[in-house]
C-alpha cells in the first residue's frame, strides 16, 4: 500500500508541474509554429493554409504583447522589451508575408528562439 501511495503522490507532483505558464506557452507557441512550417512547406499550394496560420500567429503575438505590458507581468525589463520588439516586428512582417512581398522564415526563427528561451527558462 505504502508504495502506491507513493507512486500516486509522485504522479500528481508530475502532472502538477507538467502544467505550468512556461509550459502552456510552450506547447501553444510550438502548434502555431508547427502550422506556419508545414504551411510553408506546401508551397504556393499551401497559401491558404499558411494565411490561416499567420493570422493565428499574429493573435498570439498580440496576446503576448497585452501580457507582456501588463502590470502584472513579472518578466525582467529587459526580457519584456525584447520581447515586446518581437511582437512588433512580427505585426509589421506578417502583411509582407500575406502580400508574398517576403517570407515567413524570420517569424518561425522568432517563434523558435522563444521556444528555445521558454524550454531553457521552464522549471
Amino acid at each position: 500500500m505504502n508504495a502506491q501511495l507513493k507512486a500516486k503522490n509522485a504522479y500528481a507532483a508530475a502532472t502538477k508541474s507538467a502544467s505550468t505558464p512556461k509550459s502552456y506557452e510552450y506547447k501553444v507557441i510550438a502548434r502555431v509554429t508547427r502550422e506556419l512550417l508545414d504551411a510553408a512547406r506546401k508551397g504556393k499550394k499551401g497559401f491558404p493554409a499558411l494565411a490561416s496560420a499567420l493570422e493565428t500567429n499574429r493573435k498570439l503575438w498580440r496576446i503576448l504583447e497585452n501580457d507582456l505590458l501588463s502590470s502584472g507581468n513579472q518578466l525582467p525589463d529587459d526580457a519584456k522589451e525584447n520581447l515586446v520588439y518581437l511582437a512588433a516586428f512580427t505585426r509589421q512582417h506578417t502583411p509582407k508575408v500575406l502580400r508574398r512581398e517576403a517570407g515567413v522564415q524570420p517569424l518561425l526563427e522568432i517563434n523558435t528562439a522563444v521556444l528555445r528561451g521558454l524550454r531553457g527558462g521552464a522549471t
